[in-house]
């Protein structure tokens, strides 16, 4: 019998309000073909399990190490300026197997990523059915990216939400193949949209990517008729200007696409200090975009004629 397709989730949000109308329950996958400079979930940039490491309660115990079958986990005072030892890993030599976090008596360390079947996560989503009846809301997928996850994962996934009535929201930054965008579309009720940069050099060097195929799919999609929300993460220094909005409007209107929604997202490092625990360096210096700067780019888009256009959500 063939075994039940998973994947790796790193947290499910319950009485989500952010992510789509109503109440809401989101998913988060685990895996991403961006890598944004300013990201605040960077335990959802590679698809396999990771481990969290929290040395402010490491004490150096070395029960880890005596039971990690890998052999990579050694003594050190790598990212402390304090001396004291710690129990460091070798990135390179973790498997994620786990072993060491159930031997851990502190709790210094944490599995990211969760294996989900299919139909685990149709029941979780379950439990809070009343919630999004009584509200309007529904599941949100979220990432990561939710598209370069298994089609057939995400295809069944979708499907069988939709079957049971429950509407189901899909956060994308459009970097897929548009083949599989066409195949979730008529169970998704909203696509929430990523953009990020229009030039397209700017947007190559802060997220790694190209934006070309984000903008093609998002042409395309509009022509197919998906419902689209635009999500644009405003972050101080990098796209924050007058002349990235108005090119973003002119990108929308030369292509007739007509968002629902756009939402003015502020950047906020409250994720900056999960590098650490990932054994990564976060060393960008972005600044929050104040109130004022939010409106004056509000305004570019209501000036254009998009109607609801918000800051924040």
């Amino acid at each position: 019998m063939k075994a039940d397709r998973t994947t790796h989730i790193t947290d499910i949000q319950k009485y989500s309000i952010h992510d789509g109308e109503g109440i809401r329950t989101t998913i988060f996958f685990k895996g991403c073909p961006l890598r944004c400079q300013w990201c605040h979930n960077p335990e959802t940039q590679r698809y396999d399990r990771e481990v969290f490491f929290y040395e402010e309660r490491c004490t150096g115990c070395g029960a880890c190490m005596q039971d990690c079958p890998h052999q990579a986990i050694r003594y050190g005072s790598e990212g402390t300026d304090t001396g004291k030892l710690l129990a460091v890993t070798d990135r390179s030599l973790c498997r994620a197997c786990g072993d060491c976090v159930d031997s851990c008596v502190n709790n210094a360390r944490e599995i990211c990523g969760r294996s989900y079947t299919v139909r685990e996560l149709v029941e979780e989503a379950l439990k809070d059915r009343a919630f999004y009846e009584t509200s309007g809301g529904g599941v949100t997928l979220s990432g990561g990216e939710v598209l370069t996850q298994d089609t057939a994962y995400i295809l069944e996934l979708v499907k069988g939400l939709h079957q049971r009535g429950i509407s189901v929201n899909i956060d994308t930054c459009g970097l897929v193949d548009y083949d599989v965008i066409a195949k979730v579309l008529p169970y998704t009720n909203v696509f929430l949209y990523d953009l990020k940069l229009m030039n397209r050099e700017e947007h190559l060097r802060y997220t790694g990517v190209s934006n070309e195929r984000i903008l093609e799919n998002l042409i395309r999609l509009a022509k197919d008729g998906g419902r689209i929300w635009i999500r644009i993460p405003v972050i101080g220094g990098v796209n924050d200007t007058t002349e990235n909005m108005e090119q973003t409007v002119a990108f929308l209107k030369e292509n007739g696409i007509c968002p629902e929604h756009i939402h003015l997202l502020p950047y906020h490092d409250t994720g900056s200090g999960k590098y650490g625990r990932l054994d990564r360096d976060y060393q960008q210096d972005f600044t929050v975009p104040d109130q004022e700067t939010l409106e004056r780019l509000q305004h570019i888009f209501t000036d254009a004629g998009f109607a609801d256009v918000r800051i924040g959500g």
